[in-house]
């Protein structure tokens, strides 16, 4: 497991923008993995649903899980902040 002062060999950036229907399978199938050295960026790009709070809930869970909240400005924008705001060596945006 990483802890807040090691880089996490690779940062996957994920926007959000209103998918609560299917960001929880999303997410935990990403936490069931085996292989623990990683950051997950989660860019609530403005959502108008509950997504944001899944997001949050998921950061406030796991430690591996950061949310970050922006104004709607589409998935480029989010996938940029994102990559901003990962620290791992390697990144992966869906």
């Amino acid at each position: 497991m990483i802890t807040d002062n090691r880089q996490p060999l690779f940062s996957i950036v994920i926007p959000v923008y209103n998918s609560e229907k299917y960001l929880r399978r999303c997410l935990d199938s990403i936490q069931d993995q085996t292989y623990t050295d990683y950051e997950v960026i989660l860019v609530d790009d403005g959502c108008k649903d509950s997504s944001p709070q899944i997001c949050d809930e998921y950061a406030t869970k796991y430690k591996r899980f950061k949310t970050f909240h922006c104004q709607n400005g589409g998935p480029s924008k989010a996938r940029n902040i994102g990559l901003t705001q990962s620290r791992g060596g390697g990144i992966y945006c869906s």
